[in-house]
């Protein structure tokens, strides 16, 4: 290879690379306006205060910014991801650490566009791919409220991100690809109800970040939204939103869903795990209306079918451990025959039911594990759990009855093994 033939490689690389740069760089601007030049006077009313603090709510904001122990809304909470840890940052009005001397267009840019007051772009820990649909008028309201909080003088704790996705220029290009402020998209043949549920689960509900499978790096498609994936480092599966055999509510009477999300517990369902803290610190609090409007929303999803592959008959020797650990820990709450008792929100049944015998079986191990806790809301303030079982049963027993209950009275799914609650051990470090 000649000189020149060099100095041409090097060259096209070089403009390759610039293009590619400014591409980015552009991708990372679309729909930004400038900030005013002076911040403006932001005078709220009582009224937009009282708003804020339910919309704040609605988005479950205080589940983050919040730390064990720690002041309300005043960060220091470690999210973990499969790139590190990222921390939650101080919503307070501090002016050193939190947002005390933000502008309340500096606070729509960080909801709408992902940005932060001194132009750093944020981690998606902080589901801006969500919050950008949230409208001005709201974001205003949010702020308002916030800055009527008392001011916290917590340090921000710096991220503990791998390289390179510590980088600004990866997040850059990840947002490139994967990310485009956007408004809530009003379907005009769909009633004013339908589309504030479709505003409030997309928007602020943010219930496409957990119920909607992410790709290698951290990415949902909407495409695949409502499908149901495996939450990354909890290992909580979030069944998909759109089947009727893992948690869609289509068939389900609106006053059900309702129940669901402000109580927790519906005739034909319950909740627990990462969806027992939603609707503790968040669904709860939904007015009627906004709980009702969710609903119709989400009974309108287009299905999605799940086909898991045929499951091969169960090992004799696994069912009848199985059979013997469920006479001795298990039959005495949910039945003999599985069928359960006390009513909704008490001792589920297992027969029939579809939590028990999900494609995934993540959920079900970790239930036996580690317990199952409904959370305590108003509708439901003295709620019925479940004790862990992991100091009681070996491995192999957990295998085995969780086999038998997703193989007897009439259900029908893939075993459970040894090493899969082994592993499910290991990610949680028990």
């Amino acid at each position: 290879m000649n000189a020149r033939t060099i100095l041409r490689t090097i060259s096209s690389t070089l403009a390759a690379l610039g293009i590619g740069a400014a591409a980015v760089i552009t991708l990372n601007l679309r729909g930004e306006e400038p900030l005013p030049s002076s911040p403006e006077a932001f005078v709220s009313t009582p009224e937009q205060v009282v708003r804020g603090e339910y919309l704040a709510r609605v988005g479950n904001c205080m589940a983050c910014h919040t730390t064990q122990g720690g002041a309300a809304f005043a960060g220091g909470r470690g999210i973990e991801t499969p790139f590190g840890v990222v921390h939650s940052s101080n919503l307070t009005p501090d002016k050193a650490h939190g947002i005390g001397q933000w502008s309340s267009a500096e606070f729509w840019r960080a909801m709408h566009h992902g940005r932060s007051r001194d132009g750093r772009l944020l981690y998606p820990a902080f589901p801006y791919p969500n919050y950008t649909q949230v409208t001005r008028e709201d974001s205003d309201a949010i702020y308002a409220y916030l800055q009527s909080l008392p001011s916290v003088g917590e340090a921000n704790r710096p991220h503990a991100l791998r390289f390179p996705y510590s980088t600004q220029a990866a997040l850059a290009v990840w947002r490139a690809l994967f990310f485009a402020p956007g408004t809530a998209l009003v379907a005009p043949t769909q009633t004013a109800e339908y589309n504030r549920g479709a505003y409030l689960v997309n928007g602020l509900g943010h219930c496409t970040a957990c119920h909607t499978p992410r790709n290698a790096l951290g990415a949902t498609s909407d495409a695949m939204a409502f499908n149901g994936g495996l939450i990354p480092v909890q290992n909580w599966y979030a069944p998909a939103l759109n089947a009727a055999a893992e948690a869609g509510v289509k068939e389900w009477p609106v006053q059900d869903v309702v129940a669901l999300l402000k109580t927790g517990v519906a005739p034909d369902g319950s909740v627990m795990g990462p969806m027992a803290e939603v609707v503790f610190r968040s669904t709860q609090y939904l007015t009627d209306a906004d709980a009702r409007a969710m609903a119709v929303y989400l009974q309108d999803l287009q299905q999605h079918t799940v086909s898991p592959p045929p499951a091969a008959p169960p090992a004799a020797s696994a069912m009848a451990r199985g059979a013997k650990v469920y006479e001795q820990q298990c039959a005495q709450c949910h039945g003999d025959q599985g069928q359960g008792q006390g009513g909704p929100g008490a001792f589920p049944a297992l027969a029939g039911n579809r939590a028990v015998v999900l494609a995934d079986t993540t959920n079900l191990v970790r239930v036996v594990l580690q317990g199952g806790y409904l959370p305590a809301t108003a509708g439901n303030p003295r709620p019925h759990g479940m004790p862990p079982f992991r100091h009681v049963l070996s491995d192999e027993d957990v295998a085995a009855v969780a086999t038998f209950v997703r193989n007897s009275w009439g259900n029908q799914a893939s075993s459970v093994g040894a090493i899969e609650v082994y592993r499910a051990k290991e990610r949680r470090g028990m």
